[in-house]
This record gives structure tokens, sequence and C-alpha cells, in this order.
């Protein structure tokens, strides 16, 4: 019984002297900051919130997709920790790769730093490598400049961003803490403008008007609060859902033709030969017989290019309004084109009187 007892001891001096060497015990944030980390790196590598988010049944559509991250004095180093394992477990939640989704992140406090842009990393590992590296700015939250050097240097194509002919959505997701202390109004409002879709995450003491403000409608689907960074993973699950390849069309459409997705709403499109109708949903033939859409003509009505003109039956004159016939002789004033009853099969040719 002694013997396992010292053994014991043994074991668990080893532990300790392990735990010493691998922690500054002088500085409890860096212990909490390290611990975070070792579990991202090591104990977790694909660790996902959801099992079921790496179902290959439910592949995210393509996005060019841009997270812009408050790492402000009020973001712990511990905090900040599980905000990296927050864009971690989403990149996992993706299908990345240089045809699907694309990601960059920005960080900010007082000044904005581009970690890595759209460009820079195509496979899940080199993206999450990347996010582990990235490290706080603790200072200010100047917000609205985080989103205009998002929206001016990383949603650009020469950034990796895809052209507009290509119909890729983009989106950002902005994770802050704060109350802005620059202006965000005019900036996001111009950055929806440019065709990027605004989610916003507010955590603990964020400025929920703010947030309002920033996000792109409708609200109650782009903006997140969460009370803590602790609980934050939980919107992985959440975004999965909105990111998830179930786009809008194949939610329902009513489109007649063709349904075309445009980040989470949708378009309709004709097929070929066929023009889009008024109603924004349904076709209409190019080049229709303008005879076939309605005429006026008594007798025989023949389109000409996008208009008609009217002829008359054989023994018919056309009368002076261009549009009625007159029997020919019977003393009726008219201009004479008349046609045999052939004609009207596509059999005969107009005989002029």
């Amino acid at each position: 019984m002694k013997s396992f007892i010292g053994s014991l001891v043994y074991c668990l001096s080893l532990l300790l002297v392990d735990l010493c060497e691998s922690y500054d015990f002088n500085n409890p944030s860096h212990i909490l900051a390290q611990s975070y980390a070792q579990r991202r790196n090591h104990a977790l590598p694909h660790r996902t919130l959801n099992p079921a988010a790496t179902d290959s049944q439910c592949r995210s559509r393509p996005l060019d997709l841009v997270f812009i991250i408050d790492s402000s004095r009020s973001v712990r180093p511990g905090e900040f920790e599980k905000v990296k394992i927050f864009l971690a477990d989403m990149v996992d939640t993706l299908d990345v790769g240089p045809d699907a989704t694309r990601v960059a992140v920005v960080n900010y406090a007082s000044t904005v730093k581009i970690e890595f842009l759209l460009k820079n990393h195509l496979t899940k590992d080199s993206i999450k490598q990347a996010i582990n590296r990235i490290e706080p700015l603790a200072a200010g939250t100047m917000t609205g400049m985080a989103i205009k050097k998002a929206m001016d240097e990383a949603f650009i194509e020469k950034s990796g961003a895809r052209p507009k002919s290509k119909n890729i959505s983009k989106v950002a997701i902005i994770v802050t803490d704060g109350r802005p202390q620059d202006q965000v109004e005019e900036v996001s409002a111009a950055a929806r403008a440019s065709g990027i879709e605004i989610y916003a995450v507010g955590v603990d003491r964020a400025d929920k008007q703010s947030l309002k403000l920033m996000a792109s409608n409708p609200l109650e689907d782009h903006v997140f609060y969460v009370e803590t960074y602790g609980v934050i993973e939980k919107l992985t699950s959440k975004f999965r859902e909105t990111l998830c390849g179930m786009d809008a069309c194949a939610m329902g459409h009513d489109c007649e033709h063709i349904c075309v997705s445009s980040g989470s709403s949708f378009y309709c499109k004709c097929r070929k030969g066929y023009i889009l109708n008024e109603d924004q949903k349904t076709c209409s033939l190019k080049h229709m017989d303008a005879c076939e859409i309605g005429h006026s003509c008594q007798h025989i009505c023949v389109s000409s290019d996008n208009s008609y003109h009217c002829k008359c039956r054989s023994g018919f004159v056309l009368n002076d309004d261009m549009r009625t016939c007159s029997i020919r002789g019977a003393g009726a004033y008219g201009h004479g084109n008349s046609v045999h009853e052939g004609d009207r099969n596509g059999e005969g040719s107009a005989s002029e009187f």
C-alpha cells in the first residue's frame, strides 16, 4: 500500500513540474489564454460545436466571407481566445476552397489590421492556423474604421474577392463587445449598398443600437447577442443554418422559368428567347407576333417587324381607316388592297386592285 501511495505521489510531482514549465504563474491572464490556445491546438484540432456541422449533405453556398473582430482593451486575453475558437468552428462548417468559400479576417481596436485576405488561405487547416496566430491589438473601438477598411481593401478583386459577374455573396460578420468610438451608420450603409451583407454579433457590454445600425435587414436575421464570450460558440449552429447550402431558391420561389439565389434572397430570369415581365416573375416571348398580341383588322392582319398592317380578303378593298374592308365595286372608296382566300393559309400572295 505504501509503495502504491509513493508511486502516486511521484507521478503527481512529475505532473506539477510539467505544469510549472508550461505556464507563467506570475501572469494569471497568460495562464488562461494559454490554456485556451493549447486546447485549440492540441486537444481539439477539428472541434465543432455541432457534430452535424460536418455533414456533407449540408454544404455552405460559396461566399466571400470577412470576419471583423474587436480586440480592444475590454476583450480579455481568454475572451479573445474564445473568439478565435468561434472563428475556427465557423470555418469548420463552411465549404472552403478557391471556387467555394474564401475567408478573410480584419482585426481592430484603435487601429485596424487585416490579418489575412480572401486570397491568402484557401484550405480549412491553413485558415485555422492563421486564425490561431492572431494577437489582440488592445486599445479603443474604431468599428466604423474597420468596416470601411474591410469594404475598401478586403472585399475587392485584388484581395481575392470574386467579380460581380460570378454572383458570389459578400458577407461580413462583426464581433464586438463595446460601443463604437466612431460613426458606424454611414459607413455601414455604404457597405450594404455595395452589396455586402452584414451580420452584427454583440457580446456582454455591446451597444445594441449600434449593432442595429451596422446590420443588414431584416435585423432579426442579422443581429445576434450573447451575454458572455463563454457562450459565443453557440452561435456556430445559428450561422450554419444561415450559411448552409439551402439557398433562397431551394427554400421556395415563384419564378416562372429560372430562380437565381442572391445572398439571402433571389431574383427571376427567363429562358433564352423570353423576356421578364413587369411583375419580375413571369416571362413572355422576346419577339412575339404583333398580330397575335392583338389587332384591329377586320379581315386579315399581316405582321411586319414589331407592328402590323391590315389586308382584305379577295373581292374586298381596304377602307381609308386602314382597318376595315368594303366589297369591291360596291361604291366604297378604298385603297384597293385585297388578298385571295389562299393567303390566309399562307398559300397565295397579295393582289392589288
